[in-house]
């Protein structure tokens, strides 16, 4: 990739302050739940229950807040949801050197960290458009995932070496300081939006109801809602056992999970640079489905992990998951930003969330029951062989062979063969 849009200040300040904050979540991606199973002695249930406390909010707070951000200004709400997760993960690493540390704090920390990152999430999305334009969606987009994947590769080695050389709690206080760098980074973009004109008849319900009929009505992101939800759903079931699984049943050092974690990264940077030849390729509608098959048929590999050459096996096929999912979500995103209108991005982003991440919770309590009654092993394979469903809306919709994707904001969609 060139330089493209970080010549530009506001988009390198937001690149800066993305970066930042993309590291330090891997840290507590990784210590959070090592914590509850290393220091609080917690089980497979109680980890499925965090699991499902960090994504609730999608389903608790997610319609709503679509709706409040579109009345508020996106970069302000996005600094104000960095400062907030500050103080909360702040608190883990203080109730820890009290000695006070227990499994109900850490289940309030990720919900409440959860309803700060529904906020952040939805303003950034909608906020992109108007930093960078439309028409330069799928690069912003794509170098953003390139951070993220960047941060998947580095962050959990740091994380590892932090846990194992200070322990999981002081690991945390690590990404407690990256937001707040974060946000310092999001207060030194100028381009400033004008504060949105409420309406004199304004309605919370009314306006929630028009991001649930804009997405709803277009067969489209209909089939998109379908396919990440059901990924999400199996890919939560896999994320409450794998580190159990590492962790318990492989008994492998935080460092070495850290290690494994890096490595698997690999894939999701490769397919932060594939996916725009990936698109001319074969096109926006094929690379959706194709992408999701790929990444399904690699997370089968993951269950076969052993203390041995094995391992790398899994992490293997983890690569090939990561670089399927970042092709689709690049893909998906800059698609559902194109064809939505200005004032309409905040609840077409919040719906989508609520859709597709709000099976998240539910797949986390799943995750955790089938592991306390079934096992931790049998409950990986179920998780990864049902991933393999969510390829399923797309390849029954329009989206099968359609290489340019356009659509008008109404329930009709228009779809361009090339």
């Amino acid at each position: 990739m060139r330089l493209g849009l970080l010549r530009d200040h506001d988009f390198r300040s937001l690149f800066t302050a993305d970066t930042i904050s993309q590291v330090g979540t891997q840290v507590t991606l990784l210590a959070l739940p090592l914590v509850a199973v290393l220091t609080l002695d917690a089980t497979a249930l109680e980890v499925g229950v965090l699991a499902a406390c960090e994504t609730a909010a999608f389903l608790l707070v997610g319609l709503p807040a679509g709706a409040l951000v579109d009345r508020l200004r996106r970069r302000g709400t996005m600094i104000v949801a960095d400062v907030l997760r500050a103080v909360l993960l702040a608190s883990v690493p203080l109730a820890w050197w009290m000695d006070q540390l227990h499994m109900p704090q850490l289940y309030v920390v990720g919900l409440l960290c959860g309803v700060c990152t529904v906020f952040f999430d939805v303003s950034y999305q909608s906020y992109l458009p108007f930093l960078v334009g439309k028409e330069h969606l799928v690069e912003g987009n794509a170098r953003l995932e390139l951070v993220r994947s960047t941060s998947q590769i580095g962050g959990p080695t740091v994380a590892g070496g932090l846990i194992k050389l200070l322990g999981g709690p002081l690991a945390i206080a690590a990404d407690a300081a990256s937001y707040l760098v974060s946000a310092l980074a999001l207060w030194r973009i100028r381009k400033i939006e004008e504060r949105p004109v409420r309406k004199a008849d304004a309605h919370l319900g009314r306006e929630i109801m028009e991001g649930l009929k804009f997405v709803l009505s277009n067969r489209l992101l209909r089939a998109i809602a379908m396919c990440t939800s059901t990924g999400n759903f199996f890919g939560s079931i896999v994320n409450a056992m794998l580190i159990i699984y590492l962790a318990r049943n492989l008994d492998l050092s935080p460092a070495v999970i850290g290690l494994w974690f890096s490595v698997t990264g690999l894939g999701a940077l490769a397919g932060a640079f594939l996916v725009n030849p990936f698109v001319r390729w074969f096109g926006q509608g094929p690379a959706m489905w194709i992408s999701m098959l790929g990444a399904g048929l690699g997370l089968l590999l993951v269950p076969l992990a052993q203390a041995d050459w094995r391992l790398w096996l899994a992490a293997f096929g983890y690569v090939l998951f990561g670089i399927g999912v970042v092709v689709y979500n690049v893909t998906q995103v800059s698609f559902r930003q194109g064809i939505t209108p200005d004032d309409l991005l905040g609840r077409m982003n919040a719906t989508m969330r609520f859709i597709v991440w709000g099976t998240m919770p539910i797949g986390g309590l799943v995750g955790g029951a089938l592991g306390h009654w079934a096992g931790v092993p049998e409950t990986l394979w179920i998780g990864c062989a049902g991933s393999l469903l969510s390829v399923l809306p797309l390849v029954l919709s329009p989206l099968r062979k359609l290489r340019e994707l356009t659509s008008a904001p109404s329930a009709g969609t228009e779809m361009v063969r090339k």
